[in-house]
């Protein structure tokens, strides 16, 4: 039986419950913006609203709330505080980077209901030494190891109840609270983003998706002895439980214990599989999310897991991609003007500073594939000479628009290996990477 339940906490099902959980958020930052103005105006001074909202305090607030909700409203402000398109202020983005940890777990209680629904009330939880402590929680579920049928180890990957039903409430009542709160400029059309992310979310509800794409990386690596993928277990899966065999590995975070070399490689691998993902399979796997690799130091092989954020693009979208990097190579700042507008950004007229504003945020983004030899990502500055020049934009707030919600996801990830590569402090010849494919 699961252990002791004060560590774990229901996840509110229902639009009326979920939206007072988003009342009671809202309510209790305006009392932390109240008592922090408070503070400020005796200690003599003339509190602004940005300050007042992004307080530790509040900080706090809206993590724990968001984390106790799980579901859309966590998912959302993972995607928001992984935006490497200034979408919302790196102040905020660093208070939505902690809902990366794992989530709060659901009580025994609500995962028999949420094992009943999915298999019946005859189904035996025992006969499969099903172990009632997760092995982990996350956003949209939790996982648990089992004994599968044919005794090997397995796992169950089990979604909360009522997540699918609220990913649409959760979605506007988040777009809500930050359009409320100002951090967002009011010109600033998110819509089709939060369109898309509403589209993505309710994707990686169904498991049943998400086994048909872990298949399909499985096919397209078989055989490649740099990865592991578990194995997708038919007669347990459902479309709110994905069976899979167990794979062990390690936090591929502890590579950084590993000599140099080895730090290289696996950055160099993953960064192959980046573009194997982008300009061949056209199918990836868009969650930057650490706990999604494993590795395994007896053969340095990296175990992938989690393919419910997968994203086919289209391949129109690889080819103007393919052409953005080469013209960055090449140091062809029309080149690249011309390969982000055919990928839906907006650059402004040739020659305007918003067009040169942009060109220069995209080309230092694109840094690694212009630098010679392997880049040096443990030493980069880069992610904080971008936030910076970042900042810029907020002077051309009746240009800026949001970018094309493709090219999110996919800087989405591409910022997510540039963190790990900079944990990992490895060097990576990028531009060599890249010009098998472009070069092509």
């Amino acid at each position: 039986m699961a252990g002791d339940d004060t560590t774990d906490s229901p996840v509110p099902q229902g639009r009326l419950r979920r939206l007072a959980g988003m009342a009671r958020l809202a309510g209790g930052i305006a009392g932390g913006m109240l008592a922090e103005g408070e503070r400020q105006l005796r200690a003599g001074k003339r509190p602004q609203a940005r300050d007042l909202l992004l307080t530790p305090g509040n900080a706090l607030r809206l993590t724990r709330q968001l984390s106790r909700m799980r579901g859309a409203a966590m998912k959302l402000g993972q995607i928001l505080s992984m935006d490497t398109g200034n979408l919302v202020p790196p102040e905020l983005a660093e208070i939505l980077a902690r809902l990366r940890a794992d989530a709060q777990a659901m009580p025994a209680k609500q995962l028999r209901e949420a094992l009943t629904l999915a298999y019946g009330a005859d189904w035996d939880p025992a006969e499969h030494e099903f172990q009632w402590r997760p092995l982990a929680a996350a956003s949209i579920g939790q996982v648990h190891c089992i004994r599968a049928p044919d005794g090997r180890e397995a796992v169950l990957k089990i979604q909360y109840p009522g997540v699918a039903r609220s990913i649409d409430s959760d979605v506007d009542n988040i777009a809500t609270l930050l359009r409320m709160s100002g951090l967002l400029p009011r010109q600033l059309d998110i819509e089709p983003l939060l369109a898309d992310v509403r589209v993505q979310l309710k994707e990686e509800a169904d498991y049943l998706r998400e086994a048909k794409y872990l298949n399909r990386f499985r096919g397209h690596l078989q055989g490649d002895s740099r990865f592991v993928l578990p194995e997708v277990l038919p007669s347990l899966t459902r479309r709110t439980v994905l069976a899979m065999t167990y794979v062990e590995g390690e936090p591929v975070e502890t590579v950084v214990l590993q000599p140099a070399a080895e730090r290289n490689r696996v950055m160099t691998v993953l960064i192959e599989l980046l573009l194997t993902e982008l300009f061949e399979l056209r199918l990836m796997q868009t969650d930057p999310n650490f706990a999604n690799y494993l590795y395994r130091p007896d053969d340095g092989a990296i175990v992938l897991l989690d393919f419910g954020a997968t994203r086919p693009f289209k391949a129109a979208f690889a080819r103007d991609y393919g052409r953005l990097a080469a013209a960055a190579m090449a140091a062809d700042r029309e080149g690249v003007a011309r390969a982000a507008i055919r990928i839906g950004y907006a650059m402004g007229e040739p020659g305007s500073p918003y067009r040169e504003l942009v060109l220069d945020m995209l080309l230092l983004a694109l840094e690694p594939l212009r630098h010679e030899g392997p880049y040096d990502f443990g030493n980069s500055d880069m992610p904080a000479r971008l936030m910076e020049l970042g900042q810029s934009v907020t002077g051309f707030r009746d240009f800026w628009q949001a970018p094309p919600t493709h090219a999110v996801y996919f800087h989405r990830k591409l910022g997510g290996m540039f963190m790990l590569a900079h944990r990992l402090r490895a060097r990576v010849d990028v531009r060599a990477l890249m010009a098998r494919w472009v070069n092509g």
